[in-house]
């Protein structure tokens, strides 16, 4: 979602290319495009090690049966698979998983052993890194007053996403989207432009904020939950971005010797920039990444945002990944040593599901973990910027090289 989300979706071709190199991508392993293509044997990307479940810090105490209720949001909706893998996925191998998995959805016993019968771990050999973040909940107003003047903006006609078929010549290989005026692509103005007010005559205000931190964290979130003056709750989420690259703050003070990463989590960024409101705009504008936003009417106020893959995030088990590495709807488990408080502050240790991204989320093992709605997820997601451990569950009828049936 967001400044963390990509509507970026890679070559099939190329992608296949680099997958005869042994290059990295696990699309093809968790759900392989065609019949005949899972029955070759898969290539594993180096990094992948071979793991076993007594290896996985805290399996035995994780709510497994949760795990699986977040994965069958995926079987409910098999074109979140589809949309979001980059191998379009084979529907056999996707029936199958998902009739076991509905089978197994009565207690956490007949979860786990589903997972144990029917995936093998493989661990990232990389060292990880995990992040939170979640849904912000502020006051906004439908109309411009006094006191909220801040805009988030709807996305511009002619918005496209740049791929290999509609790229021009000579287009910076760093800017992801354009606008398209007649037959010509063009640059998009940038978060320092567009706060210059270059959107301002097209008028794509779709809701107005009292706080520029507010807003510029929504960016980064990529959706939220607004409390309008009437009383009613609007949710915002993610509808495009400029295509700019991402630059995130807190590392630009670091570089310039402000404080520490430790001094920059989101709350000590937030009291910088309160502290210090005479910067604020202009480190705002070093970030030239802008995110447009649309009005989210498809979900229930109790369900979480909508994710890359679009299905409602699920708080502690949404998962958001590079999609270059990881598809959309895989098993991912994540230990590392911060906190867990639904595991009486134990050090984390989940099965998670991917189903979103972001444009800071980049590598093989670089997570980002939903952690919920309102002030208090935020505190918590704030908190979280640890080394993580990455394992990746396999099917075992993909690397058996089978189509057989999984019951």
């Amino acid at each position: 979602m967001t400044d963390r989300k990509t509507e970026q979706q890679p070559d099939l071709f190329r992608k296949l290319i680099e997958l005869t190199k042994g290059a990295v991508i696990t699309a093809p392993l968790f759900f392989a495009g065609t019949a005949s293509a899972m029955q070759q044997d898969p290539q594993l990307p180096d990094y992948f090690q071979k793991s076993s479940f007594a290896d996985l810090a805290g399996w035995d105490r994780d709510d497994l049966l949760s795990a699986l209720q977040s994965f069958l949001r995926f079987c409910a909706k098999p074109v979140a698979f589809k949309n979001s893998s980059v191998l379009s996925p084979s529907q056999e191998t996707i029936g199958q998983l998902c009739k076991a998995a509905d089978r197994a959805a009565n207690s956490s016993d007949a979860a786990r052993r589903y997972f144990e019968e029917h995936f093998t771990p493989y661990k990232v050999s990389e060292t990880g890194f995990v992040t939170g973040y979640f849904e912000p909940e502020v006051a906004a107003s439908r109309i411009k007053t006094e006191k909220f003047f801040v805009p988030l903006h709807r996305k511009p006609s002619g918005l496209e996403t740049i791929t290999a078929e509609n790229r021009p010549k000579a287009w910076p290989d760093h800017l992801t989207h354009g606008r398209r005026k007649g037959k010509t692509l063009t640059e998009l103005p940038n978060r320092g432009a567009i706060m210059d007010g270059a959107l301002d005559d097209e008028k794509l205000e779709l809701v107005w904020l009292e706080d520029p931190i507010d807003a510029y964290f929504i960016h980064v979130q990529g959706s939220a939950r607004l409390r309008l003056a009437d009383g009613s709750v609007m949710r915002v989420g993610y509808a495009g971005k400029t295509g700019h690259q991402y630059t995130g703050i807190g590392r630009q003070l670091v570089k310039r010797g402000e404080g520490t990463p430790d001094d920059f989590t989101m709350s000590g960024l937030r009291s910088w920039l309160k502290d210090n409101p005479d910067q604020r705009d202009a480190l705002f504008k070093e970030n030239r990444s802008y995110i447009f936003f649309r009005e989210v009417t498809e979900t229930s106020a109790g369900d979480g945002p909508i994710g890359a893959a679009g299905l409602p995030l699920i708080p502690g088990r949404s998962l958001a990944i590079d999609p270059k590495y990881f598809p959309y709807g895989a098993l991912v488990h994540v230990a590392s040593k911060f906190p867990d408080r639904g595991q009486g502050n134990s050090g984390f240790a989940r099965l998670l599901v991917t189903d979103d991204t972001g444009s800071a989320i980049k590598g093989i093992a670089r997570g980002d973990i939903f952690v919920g709605s309102g002030s208090q997820a935020g505190q918590i997601a704030g908190d979280i910027r640890h080394k993580a451990e990455f394992t990746i569950l396999l099917p075992n009828m993909i690397l058996d090289g089978t189509s057989e049936a999984v019951d």
